[in-house]
């Protein structure tokens, strides 16, 4: 299950002398955490119910960082106060796993450092941040690193983005594998977004076998989980998994119950995308590179609206692994 404690990656920051008030729309940043304990609490403990037994923590902004304290807001986390929520989540069951979206279309949670793509201070930030969820969440098995959606037409979508910044070829190739190599050197298994090879198959070739791909299918385009009559955009999606087991890396699917345009349309929702991807997978993936199934319902505990979201992803995820069994 992924949870957001930070939620500052969709969103802009200014240079610190232009007036932030010219700030609209959904590229604000948040400047109070908008994660509620309590509400936090009812959808972890409703995951450990559901024996639901891992947890991956988007954190960006959720953390006062030993080494960087400036990308904190009001209401981050203190290191103390995430070890011990790291440390009260293994005494139920459920191990946590550290999130950091090094992706430049997600990296607001950088703060100024944003704009600093690829520079030598750049690559400090993310080693220094890197070691420092390492020792908060007391050196876990993964952290996963984001890498997802750099594309210059996914942030043009956030309307009010000033800059836009994509790596390309080589460079996203050497600080994807730099961000991987560094993860390594303290203990913790790369864990990235598999959509880059969706329209760059050279990803398949440079990309470590030591590194956990998640490929997400939503069924966005709702054409289907049958990629021989899936004729929309989603193809390639779908063909990602294929191709991934076929190359031999350790995949977690992940599925959702975020409701695109298509679905909206057809008044279809998405309570099915869970269960039937992880049939899909069951059954025609190899099963000693599944490592398991993820659930990203993308909504904060901020809200009892949202909170009741996460409760029936997490419902969603429970449900989808003993259907899946009757394929297994």
């Amino acid at each position: 299950m992924l949870l957001h404690l930070g939620h500052n990656m969709w969103c802009d920051y200014l240079p610190e002398d232009m007036d932030n008030d010219a700030l609209l729309g959904r590229d604000k940043p948040d400047t109070v955490l908008r994660n509620k304990d309590e509400l936090w609490n009812k959808a972890v403990a409703h995951m450990a119910e559901r024996k639901i037994d891992m947890l991956v923590i988007d954190v960006a902004e959720g953390l006062v960082y030993p080494s960087h304290p400036e990308l904190a807001i009001k209401g981050s986390w203190t290191p103390e106060k995430l070890n011990a929520e790291v440390r009260r989540l293994r005494s139920i069951g459920i191990e946590a796993i550290p999130k950091l979206n090094f992706s430049t279309t997600h990296n607001g949670w950088m703060k100024h450092y944003h704009r600093m793509i690829s520079t030598a201070p750049y690559y400090k930030m993310c080693e220094d941040v890197i070691k420092d969820v390492a020792e908060v969440f007391e050196h876990p098995r993964f952290l996963h690193i984001g890498y997802d959606e750099e594309k210059a037409d996914s942030q043009l979508k956030f309307h009010s983005r000033r800059i836009v910044i994509v790596r390309m070829k080589e460079l996203w190739e050497h600080d994807f594998l730099h961000i991987v190599r560094t993860s390594e050197k303290h203990g913790m298994r790369a864990w990235a977004w598999a959509d880059y090879g969706w329209s760059n198959p050279s990803f398949y070739d440079f990309c470590p076998k030591s590194v956990v791909l998640s490929n997400w299918f939503y069924d966005v385009k709702y054409g289907g989980f049958d990629i021989a009559k899936n004729d929309t955009e989603d193809k390639k999606v779908l063909q990602c998994f294929y191709e991934l087991d076929k190359r031999g890396f350790d995949q977690v699917p992940c599925g959702s119950t975020w409701v695109s345009q298509a679905r909206r349309l057809a008044k279809v929702g998405a309570d099915d995308v869970m269960g039937k991807l992880v049939k899909l997978c069951r059954r025609d993936l190899t099963n000693e590179h599944m490592l398991g199934y993820m659930m990203a319902p993308w909504v904060s505990c901020d809200t009892v609206e949202n909170l009741q979201k996460n409760l029936r992803a997490i419902d969603l995820l429970a449900e989808a692994m003993p259907y899946s069994n009757e394929n297994a």
